[in-house]
């Protein structure tokens, strides 16, 4: 037990690291961020995101902001059966663009948007057990473009992900009613 404390250690601080140097959107714009959003692509090293990725279909999100600038999103994520529905709130950090989930333990960061196309969103999970990375791509239509989607691939190594960690989400009508 005592062997894999440093390694524990020098793991935490290797995540930590990695966290302060994800970059976020210059200049990030809320107005122009809020609405609409398809879960286009995602990598992630999460056991249960990686259980199951091969099956998942693109979840709607829709993004607004809290008059005290807190990003409030609601999902309705396609499940085999239903819709279901999320709702998370992420407190502003000091950097618009950088959000912080307390009880969840989860950063989330704007890294880059074009607000009309396409968002990279970097997310991590402070976890005790199992800490994980995530990346997404949202985009404002249901297709992505091969190039938009060759981007993001490249982000992916960056990031500490593999593309074996990457499923690009099939769209589904199943959910649309749900953010209607």
């Amino acid at each position: 037990m005592t062997a894999a404390l440093p390694c524990l250690a020098l793991a935490l601080l290797c995540v930590l690291r990695a966290a302060a140097e994800v970059p976020v959107q210059p200049g990030f714009d809320t107005q122009k961020f809020a609405g609409k959003w398809y879960f286009s692509a995602a990598a992630s090293n999460c056991s249960v995101y990686l259980k199951m990725k091969d099956g998942m279909k693109s979840p709607i999100v829709t993004i607004s902001f809290t008059p005290e600038g807190n990003l409030a999103m609601k999902l309705a994520w396609p499940l085999p059966d239903r819709c279901q529905r999320l709702e998370l709130l992420f407190q502003r950090s000091g950097q618009a663009g950088h959000y912080t989930a307390a009880q969840e333990k989860k950063e989330l960061r704007v890294m880059e948007t074009d607000y009309s196309h396409y968002a990279i969103v970097h997310e991590i999970q402070h976890s005790e057990r199992q800490p994980s990375t995530a990346l997404q791509l949202l985009t404002r239509e249901e297709d992505v473009s091969p190039q938009l989607l060759q981007k993001f691939e490249e982000l992916i190594p960056a990031m500490g992900l593999t593309k074996a960690m990457l499923a690009v989400l099939p769209k589904s009508d199943q959910c649309t009613a749900a953010v209607s």
